[in-house]
């Protein structure tokens, strides 16, 4: 008689890993480290995924990124973008900014003086090869529909408008409080249905509370799922939740900028 593989789900709590720049506070969450003796801070392809705040009136003067692929997920607020390539971009709930780092790619962020508080993700995926050809892409988000899993991301080579260049996709959720849906994996999610089985999920509480496994995951905590049988959400109040389903297993370079 065959028995059901052990469920393997690992919380880590919100990160004390924080850095303070006055209108300018990044809190920064590392995949690997919700594994149990995990020498990678990050998990696979996926390096860090970081929590960042700006105040109204916020200027980061123009910088470079190398070898990492750079993700904005902005759920609420707006983030100016500007560049050395005559691109100047406005990031909001409606659209998704991927900067294809490669051999280097500059940047600004900035929020205007009558700008709301930002609060978004930067999520950093560590690409496949070195010094890859630079590129930025900035396209709508279809609109989310709640208690529905939305696809943000994909890797390079699949059939959507924004991807990464290494085994990683974003899903997004808006769960309202009582209703439960499963964690997105092949057997459940047609968007992914054609990647290995045994992909990981990592996901991030942005907002509100969940519960999955019998274990309760607040604001600003996250969960890894590496085994088992699928893991259940059911939102204990209105929550927003972030999942990458990814290869941890596939090839990575880490010579990133920040993302290493």
């Amino acid at each position: 008689m065959e028995h059901a593989a052990e469920l393997e789900l690992f919380k880590a709590p919100e990160t004390t890993a924080s850095r303070d720049q006055g209108a300018f506070r990044t809190n920064f969450n590392f995949p690997g480290r919700n594994r149990p003796g995990h020498e990678d801070h990050g998990y696979g392809p996926l390096s860090t995924v970081v929590e960042s705040f700006m105040d109204p009136g916020t200027l980061i003067p123009m910088h470079q990124h190398r070898n990492e692929e750079i993700v904005s997920w902005v759920p609420a607020g707006v983030m100016r973008h500007d560049d050395g390539e005559g691109n100047r971009l406005v990031t909001d709930p409606e659209t998704l900014l991927i900067m294809n780092a490669g051999r280097g790619f500059s940047h600004s962020e900035e929020t205007a003086a009558d700008d709301p508080p930002l609060r978004m993700l930067q999520i950093f995926v560590r690409p496949h090869s070195l010094d890859l050809d630079p590129g930025i892409q900035h396209e709508p988000l279809p609109d989310p529909v709640a208690n529905e899993w939305r696809r943000v991301f994909a890797p390079a080579g699949t059939d959507h408008p924004l991807t990464v260049r290494n085994a990683v996709y974003c899903f997004d959720l808006r769960l309202d409080a009582g209703e439960s849906v499963a964690l997105p994996d092949g057997r459940r999610t047609a968007a992914a249905a054609t990647d290995s089985q045994d992909w990981d999920v990592y996901f991030y509480v942005f907002e509100g509370e969940i519960e999955a496994a019998d274990t309760t995951f607040a604001r600003a905590e996250s969960g890894l799922w590496t085994g088992g049988e699928t893991p259940t959400l059911t939102a204990t109040e209105d929550a927003v939740v972030v999942a990458f389903r990814l290869d941890p297993d596939a090839p990575i370079t880490r010579r990133g900028t920040i993302g290493r």
